[in-house]
């Protein structure tokens, strides 16, 4: 029997998970320096892993107690809080890059958009052969935002400056520029609207092999919790109606891992509504369902 902690400073309140033992680690980044609607998103980390020990640690669809089989260590929150976009993209992507040089798997938890494009710089020099996942709400394809371009709106964009491939689903708020640029590039086709990825299992099932065929061999995924309905999760800086299921995320999630070289993620954009827990416990059931993908599902 494993001890259970009603809060934990340690992703699922594992205990025992040490860095050398462990082949993947949680980082947490709490940032929220250029949201530019509702805040909070700094708070999301900490939430995220104090909702975490709730889960239940068996999952059901690999029959085991998953982090036993691979060893899961949680690392101190990156201390970037209150450091500029562009020092936090640096000091974001010498982290992932000494982490990738240890050989360890890295899931970060955000902590708003901006964060991930350090680590796509990191993981893209490892491995040459990357592409993206990107499920939002939003394209996240500006140059440049409130006069920055390592803006939470501008994520997708710089991570185009280190792979050639964005795949992007449940995008469905997205800005005259964005779509210019899309559509300049010849790009329509990675963009999966709701409607486009299916409220079907006939027309999801299409838009899910489409995807892996779409994808290189090795991928790193970048989840904006907003991608999901907000009926499914609220608490997220820039809600958006319409959106996903956690059935559709997680079938599609399973395809990739099953098909592709998954080599990090993000998950991110949790902004936590007091008194409504249901948002971080999903978030946080989320991460450990990546984790487990990655360490036991066959290909």
């Amino acid at each position: 029997m494993h001890k259970r902690r009603t809060y934990a400073k340690t992703f699922g309140g594992f205990e025992g998970q040490t860095y050398k033992n462990s082949k993947a680690v949680v980082l947490p980044v709490p940032y929220d320096k250029t949201s530019s609607y509702g805040k909070g998103a700094d708070k999301g980390p900490a939430a995220l892993i104090a909702a975490s020990p709730q889960m239940e640690y068996y999952d059901r669809e690999f029959d085991t107690e998953a982090y036993l089989k691979y060893g899961l260590h949680t690392l101190p929150e990156l201390k970037v809080r209150t450091m500029p976009p562009e020092k936090m993209f640096n000091t974001v992507f010498k982290k992932c890059e000494q982490l990738l040089k240890d050989g360890k798997f890295v899931g970060m938890i955000g902590g708003e958009h901006s964060i991930t494009p350090g680590a796509v710089k990191a993981v893209a020099a490892k491995y040459k052969n990357l592409s993206v996942l990107h499920w939002d709400a939003h394209g996240d394809l500006r140059e440049s935002y409130e006069g920055t371009k390592y803006s939470h709106a501008c994520s997708m964009k710089r991570s185009y400056d280190y792979v050639d491939t964005v795949i992007q689903v449940g995008i469905r708020s997205i800005s005259q520029e964005e779509i210019d640029w899309v559509k300049k590039n010849k790009y329509m086709d990675r963009i999966y609207s709701p409607s486009r990825f299916g409220f079907d299992a006939k027309t999801k099932a299409k838009s899910i092999a489409k995807i892996v065929s779409q994808l290189k061999k090795d991928v790193y995924i970048s989840i904006d919790l907003d991608g999901f309905d907000p009926s499914f999760l609220p608490a997220t800086g820039t809600p958006e109606p319409g959106g996903l299921n956690w059935y559709d995320c997680l079938d599609l999630m399973r395809a990739v891992f099953k098909h592709k070289n998954v080599v990090g993620f993000d998950v991110n954009e949790l902004a936590p509504i007091k008194g409504l827990p249901a948002s971080e416990f999903m978030a946080a059931l989320l991460v450990y369902k990546l984790f487990n993908y990655k360490f036991l599902l066959k290909k």
